[in-house]
């Protein structure tokens, strides 16, 4: 993985000396919470309803053993003794005081991480698949890449302040990992479909929230060396021409609605034909970086572990974790492996500073300490021998960590919501830990099949409900809390948003009506139909009576 030069080291240090002054002035009033707000923004602390919260950049979701222990470190000393990791491959810590911030940055630093801009009106951290430099299905190691925008993007003095926050993914892969089309702006590596050449799709106007749209195709291919210089024509045309007047219309993907994707993709080539080239700067510094990734030392083994297969036939409860919880390795005799932090009835995304710990080690010993943090808010060790692979899972059980719920009804992402943030009109936590508790049973998880659903205390969406298979919209409804359910949401190249069902629902009514659907796709599925897919056959109106029925008993 990428380690700090010389540069990045003065860099980030010299931002946490400039913060820790900005903290201490504010300590002392000579700064109102006004005057500091954007300061601390951009360093990642935000102010929640009962405390701050402190949000960490993890750089295209690649962590290390050590990262993760110096995180497990700073939860014991400055929070509640865990972290809670996001939808954006960042982690929050929700406890800490404002004195203690430029100490934690600080620790940080020390392992080369950071929070800048992980908020504010910029472009925030960017996200990667998950798999990156392990997938079959790759075409090129996205990792790079997505470094190379971290450095353009950090404190870039044109892009610091534009007219809302951006956010940018990154895939090197045939399938999309990384759900591009969500995103303001989403580079896919990919070959020229004649001369094989590899280079760059550019999508963007992508984003949930207020107002969901599905990122369109900006350029269908831009050669190497001229991804910054066409980047940097995008969010020129946006700083420019973005709505500042109200800030429900501010996001790219209002821009490029009201202008028209022809008209949008003007602009851009027009700057773009006139800005600067880098073609050689980025090609040198894409050579200097790329090496950083492709350290990790495979050993030579067969394609098939007799280990593995002895273990699965001895062990149906191992057999069952292996099923969802492993993907295709690149390379013979490896796997890489998701692990759920979704415990039946648990907190989706929360890790314990023990569980950080022994994960650490865990890394260290079967993953050349190396991790990953994927937007469904779980982790994947990406470099794990299949013979190994039944050692890890009895010791990922004793941490708690061996859930057979990935990509399953539990296996559910969702925001803090009313919990903690300040924005949320309504809590997700507990809707998630119903739904959790309902569908428990791994029998009939396994029945039922893959199925997404997706909670947001709120219509910033960080849950990314409109993108759920079933999507769940936590709001406030005269003074009670009432949620909304969509279905037919999907976070593919297919990207869909969900379609509304009918009227809100009380907190107790929802997993209720999550098990009416579900049980409506069971008793109308065909042999081997996903949930999706029949939903795709179906039409959402199939599943609408058996949902207005329950709501419409509810109301009698």
């Amino acid at each position: 993985m990428y380690a700090y030069d010389e540069f990045d080291e003065r860099f980030v240090r010299e931002r946490v000396a400039q913060f820790r002054d900005q903290v201490a002035r504010r300590l002392s009033g000579s700064l109102t919470e006004d005057e500091f707000r954007p300061l601390r923004l951009q360093n990642g602390l935000y102010l929640q309803l009962h405390a701050y919260m402190l949000r960490i950049a993890i750089p295209y979701g690649v962590l290390s053993s050590r990262q993760l222990r110096q995180l497990a470190l700073i939860a014991d000393r400055f929070d509640k003794g865990y972290g809670h990791f996001t939808t954006r491959q960042n982690l929050q810590f929700n406890w800490p005081k404002l004195s203690d911030a430029p100490d934690i940055l600080d620790l940080l630093a020390d392992v080369g991480m950071h929070a800048i801009q992980t908020s504010g009106n910029c472009i925030r951290n960017v996200t990667a698949d998950h798999f990156a430099g392990v997938a079959r299905d790759e075409i090129e190691d996205p990792r790079p890449v997505a470094e190379l925008l971290r450095q353009w993007s950090s404190l870039h003095p044109e892009f610091s302040f534009l007219p809302r926050k951006f956010k940018v993914a990154v895939t090197g892969a045939t399938e999309d990992r990384a759900v591009l089309k969500a995103h303001d702006v989403g580079v896919r590596i990919l070959r020229h479909p004649e001369s094989g050449e590899i280079g760059y799709q550019i999508l963007a106007g992508g984003g949930l929230g207020r107002t969901p749209m599905i990122g369109k195709v900006v350029r269908d291919f831009l050669p190497k060396g001229q991804l910054l210089a066409y980047l940097d024509a995008i969010m020129r045309v946006y700083n420019s021409e973005g709505r500042r007047d109200n800030k429900y219309k501010a996001r790219i993907k209002i821009l490029v609605h009201e202008l028209g994707l022809d008209a949008f993709r003007n602009a851009v080539e027009s700057e773009f034909a006139v800005g600067p080239n880098w073609s050689a700067e980025e090609t040198a510094e894409l050579a200097r970086i790329a090496p950083s990734f492709s350290k990790i030392a495979y050993d030579d083994l067969p394609a098939v572990s007799r280990i593995f297969e002895a273990a699965k036939l001895a062990n149906p409860t191992f057999a069952e974790w292996v099923e969802n919880a492993l993907f295709p390795h690149r390379v013979a005799g490896y796997a890489a492996v998701t692990i759920s932090l979704k415990p039946v009835g648990g907190v989706p995304g929360d890790m314990t500073s023990d569980q950080m710990r022994a994960f650490a080690d865990l890394a260290e010993r079967y993953s050349s300490g190396e991790l990953r943090v994927t937007h469904a808010q779980n982790l994947v060790l990406p470099h794990v021998k299949l013979d190994d692979l039944f050692d890890l899972w009895r010791t990922l059980g004793a941490l708690g960590l061996a859930t057979a719920n990935v990509g399953l009804v539990t296996d559910i992402i969702a925001c803090p919501g009313l919990d903690y943030c300040a924005l949320a009109t309504a809590r997700s936590i507990p809707i998630a830990q119903a739904i959790s508790r309902r569908f428990g049973d791994s029998a009939r998880q396994r029945e039922i099949g893959p199925l997404q659903i997706k909670i947001s205390g709120c219509i910033n969406a960080c849950g990314h409900h409109h993108v759920g298979h079933i999507g769940i919209l936590g709001l406030e409804k005269r003074g009670q809390e009432s949620y909304q359910v969509t279905l037919g949401g999907e976070a593919s190249d297919n990207l869909a948003i969900g379609e509304l069902l009918g009227p809100g629902l009380s907190a107790d009514e929802v997993a209720d009506a999550i098990e009416r659907i579900v049980a409506g796709y069971l008793a109308k599925r065909r042999p081997g139909e996903t949930f999706i897919e029949a939903v795709r056959r179906l039409g959402v109106n199939a599943f609408k009576s058996a949902f207005l029925r329950g709501a419409q008993d509810a109301a009698a």
